[in-house]
Order: C-alpha cells, then structure tokens, then sequence
C-alpha cells in the first residue's frame, strides 16, 4: 500500500472508531487486508479473511491495461464498458459468478452476527455489484453505480431485506485532500 492508501484507510478507520462493531471481513487479498488491518487496528479487532469478498476473476485479462485489453479483443472489452452483465473474462468470472460469491458470503456473515455491525472490505467490482444487489438491481446496471476507492457504503439488513443507510461516502477523505 502506498501512502496516499495508507491515509485513506487511516481516515477510513477513524470514521467508524465510535460504531459498535462485531466483526471486521477482508478479501483475502493484499490491497484489501491492509485496509481493513487499519480499520481493525482502531477497532481493536482481528481481520478475518473471506474468500467470498475476493476481486473479480478478470483471467486472461488480469493486469492487462485497457489498451492491451482492447488489443486482445475489440469486442468483448466494448461489451464491458456497454453491457458488462453479459461479460465472462476468459478464463475467470462474469459479474454474475462474483454476485453469487459475494451474495453467499454476506448471507453467511449476517447469519453468523444476526442485529450485529458486521465491516466488510472488498474491492471496487465487488463493491458495486454488491450494492447493485442490495438495491435491487441487476448486474445491467453496473457502471451505474459509482464506488470511489476507500469509499463506505452502509446496509442495514431487517429481517433479510436491505436498507440503504449510504452509499459511496468519501467524506472522510475531504481532508487528506485539502493537505
């Protein structure tokens, strides 16, 4: 992480210092362990990795820049930016497979810590395609749905049903960029 995330996640962290929470959940992955390490850390909690919060399978794609994807094929990447729903990266996953993880692995959580504050972190494609779910949409609805980096997005589950409290709030970030 370098420093500009380190401050994110610090900021991150000590926005929610004051809630009252259960249990904190990573991607198992490195860039979202060391976020959700920051947030922990304040909260004096232990991460527990997830494998249902992993980013999305781009595959043959992994690490490729939009320049070397278009290169690889033209069409598939002009589907994504248009109708990313339809999408299967080659060798890895459609946002409908990562909905389904991340789906299972929320249910699992909110099962295990019922009326419970529960943080998750994740990262961007698994942000937006969870809070498509929570609000109802399908994937279609993808680039819709804005998801800054280090941003919060806040549920509430009653009785299962989602309650949006907030989505993308970066507020806590305003002030690393004034200085």
């Amino acid at each position: 992480m370098d420093e500009t995330g380190r401050r994110q996640a610090e900021a991150a962290a000590s926005s929610l210092q004051n809630q009252q929470v259960a249990a904190i959940y990573s991607s198992p992955l490195r860039r979202a362990l060391q976020t959700a390490d920051a947030i922990a850390k304040q909260l004096k909690l232990t991460v527990q990795p997830l494998q249902g919060l992993i980013d999305i399978d781009f595959g043959s794609w992994q690490g490729l820049s939009a320049e070397e994807a278009t290169g690889q094929d033209s069409q598939l990447f002009k589907m994504w930016l248009e109708k990313p729903h339809l999408v299967r990266f080659p060798n890895g996953e459609s946002l409908e497979i990562v909905r389904q993880r991340v789906l299972a692995a929320v249910d699992e959580v909110a099962a295990r810590y019922k009326d419970q504050t529960v943080i998750l972190v994740s990262h961007t494609v698994v942000c937006r395609v969870l809070m498509c779910a929570m609000m109802g949409l399908d994937n279609s609805h993808f680039w819709q749905v804005r998801q800054d980096v280090n941003a919060i997005n806040i549920f509430e589950l009653r009785d299962g049903v989602p309650l949006i409290i907030s989505v993308n709030d970066i507020c806590h970030l305003k002030s690393l960029s004034s200085g």
